[in-house]
């Protein structure tokens, strides 16, 4: 497993939380210990929730801090391309931008706490839903056994 798109609801608990497994996730991406899959719309996703006041707040960061993040997590990923359009296909539109990420980069899995949601539509794809601790533990195991 080693190309991910992470949901916004990832990002927001790795936020809000220095402990935890989305915590460990955002610095594995930082560490480009795992392929972190990203396009414009997504990026744009993350930007609108990471900066509503109820995340700053809660986060104790402002909005230069999530530009900063943002901007390093864009510096280490893979762009991708929008070209294979699924709309409408999920529940949330807000969803559709994860989705359309995973399917044009080619996504090993996507990361998110919203399962449910996701795991119908992305198995036509061959691409896995998995919760931040379950991709964590698949990451260490797939690495231990990379030597």
């Amino acid at each position: 497993m080693k190309a991910l798109v992470l949901d916004s609801d990832v990002l927001v608990a790795a936020f809000r939380s220095d402990r935890g497994a989305s915590r460990v996730l955002l610095e594995w991406a930082r560490a480009r210990r795992f392929e972190l899959l990203l396009s414009v719309p997504l990026v744009l996703e993350y930007e609108a929730v990471l900066t509503r006041t109820e995340n700053l707040v809660a986060s104790r960061v402002d909005r230069d801090e999530v530009s900063a993040l943002l901007d390093e997590l864009a510096s280490v990923c893979r762009r991708v391309e929008i070209v294979i359009r699924s709309r409408p296909t999920l529940s949330d539109p807000d969803d559709e931008m994860v989705l359309e990420t995973a399917i044009n980069g080619s996504a090993d899995a996507i990361v998110t706490f919203n399962e449910r949601d996701f795991k119908a539509v992305a198995s036509k794809w061959s691409c896995a839903v998995m919760r931040p601790q379950e991709i964590i533990r698949k990451l260490y195991v797939e690495r231990s056994n990379w030597k």
